[in-house]
């Protein structure tokens, strides 16, 4: 019985269901059928993307064996002969390729877009175009920061182009198609949204990633992602998938980042970026609160590293970096992309908070090489102490501290440039050892005030305790000279 009512319900709902209003029906079935058919769009776009493919004399790391007939064999001389002619015995040499995509952006001139781990290495670069047709290609140039590479082909007939968009215009949730060449398929169309922007995957420096759930798969490398309008936004280069084929997680390169890029790599071959010459690190919560800010943004300046552009006193080491040239630096990822983005030679504006006070200063940038890092070369001050025989201890926050005499320097490895006061033991439960502070490490700086004595850092946490304040700001030193901001608890 129950089961008769429960199909009169059913059919009565479903007649209900075919009288309803025609006019609702057809809506609600659209809306989520998706964009209409992009047919139109993709036959217009598959002849300007291109399959390639690379190879590579790779060294095996293998030795071929000698092979030797008898002494005496009527087959010696073939032996003999055939092992001279592969080069006797000696490594093995084998060919490894590779297929990637790519995407035409000049027609007249040949030049084409890829990854650069799509050709990285590769000793010969073939073009696969729709039609069939082959060309060999060269580099121009390529950059391993944002993983982009300039190809040339000589066109023997007219090629198919396509422009670049503004990807500053894309929504999440904007239909966008993938055209590539999956598995060495050929030229396959996806089509899906953008699911996210400004993704960083720890890649390089500059990640600034559209993420997009059009399958994207190994092979569409390289790859162009269109607007709904026929315009590249993306360049497709990396993929999330335990499996190795696409789950629907896929990043692309925005045109944004990558315009000036090719433009340069056009231009020069190379990059040539703009360079401040500062490490920066985050502004946590507890560092905003150490500072006196009300939000915790920007790039909190480490260190200025020493013959950089700003090692002329424009920018310290504790300096909040909160607008650059005009930009909003709302997150430390933030600052090196506008940096890089700028002119070389070129005068800037630089906002930053230093010691609760916000102030602007003007910089002109270097050129940041690609061999650098310069890094090496961190921002030190002379070493004001003298060695004394039993150095002066003081304990606070978990610490115990020592002056920095010559033969700490010697029991810790601590270059002759840092200064401060050397941290010779850390309470394993402290609140010092759960921000990861070591012996060996130095104080420069609390509450961006120098030290140079262990009763000045006693002194200096008094006074933070006076003043109401929960954590104390440490800039610290590594053996080698690296500079890096702490804060530790006080209660």
């Amino acid at each position: 019985m129950r089961n008769i009512r429960f199909r009169a319900v059913r059919t009565a709902i479903a007649a209900a269901m075919l009288v309803a209003s025609p006019a609702v029906l057809p809506a609600r079935a659209q809306s989520n059928s998706g964009p209409a058919s992009v047919a139109d769009l993709a036959e217009g776009l598959l002849d300007a993307v291109v399959n390639i493919s690379t190879s590579q004399n790779v060294d095996s790391g293998r030795t071929q064996p000698q092979m030797r007939a008898p002494d005496g064999s009527p087959f010696q001389d073939f032996f003999d002969e055939f092992f001279q002619d592969r080069g006797g015995e000696g490594p093995l040499n084998r060919k490894v390729s590779s297929l990637g995509s790519g995407f035409v952006i000049d027609a007249e001139e040949g030049i084409i877009v890829t990854n650069n781990h799509v050709i990285e290495g590769a000793d010969d670069i073939e073009i696969n175009f729709a039609d069939g047709s082959k060309l060999k290609a060269e580099l121009v140039g390529a950059d391993t920061k944002t993983d982009l590479a300039v190809l040339k082909v000589t066109p023997v007939k007219p090629l198919t182009e396509v422009p670049l968009g503004n990807s500053d215009t894309m929504r999440i949730g904007d239909w966008v198609m993938a055209i590539g060449n999956p598995f060495g398929l050929g030229g396959t169309v996806t089509v899906g949204i953008i699911s996210a922007r400004g993704r960083d995957i720890n890649s390089g420096p500059y990640d600034n990633f559209i993420q997009t759930d059009a399958a994207i798969n190994r092979g569409n490398s390289g790859g162009p992602l269109f607007n709904m309008n026929g315009e590249v936004i993306g360049i497709n280069t990396a993929i999330i998938s335990p499996s190795g084929g696409s789950i629907g997680i896929g990043f692309a390169v925005p045109t944004e980042l990558a315009l000036n890029v090719i433009n340069q790599l056009r231009e020069f071959g190379e990059t040539r970026r703009g360079w401040l010459g500062v490490r920066i690190q985050p502004v946590t919560d507890d560092i905003a609160e150490s500072l006196g800010m009300a939000d915790a943004k920007g790039a909190l300046v480490a260190g200025v590293i020493r013959g950089g552009p700003v090692d002329d006193g424009s920018i310290e080491a504790g300096d909040v970096i909160i607008r650059f040239d005009g930009r909003d630096v709302d997150e430390m990822r933030d600052l090196p992309r506008v940096v890089a983005e700028s002119p070389v030679g070129k005068a800037v504006d630089v906002v930053v908070i230093r010691k609760g006070v916000e102030q602007t200063v003007k910089v002109t940038l270097g050129r940041l090489e690609d061999s650098d890092e310069h890094a090496s070369a961190e921002d030190g001050t002379d070493d004001g102490g003298g060695a004394v025989d039993a150095p002066e201890t003081v304990s606070v926050l978990g610490m115990t501290v020592a002056e920095l005499t010559d033969e700490g320097r010697q029991e810790f490895s601590i270059a002759e440039d840092v200064a401060g006061v050397v941290i010779t033991a850390v309470d394993p439960d402290s609140a010092a050892a759960e921000k990861r502070i070591e012996p060996g490490d130095v104080i420069v700086e609390i509450a961006q005030e120098t030290v140079s004595t262990p009763q000045d850092v006693a002194d200096r946490i008094d006074a933070l305790r006076q003043d109401g304040r929960r954590n104390a700001l440490l800039m610290l030193a590594g053996p080698t000279g690296e500079l890096r901001f702490v804060t530790v608890r006080m209660d």
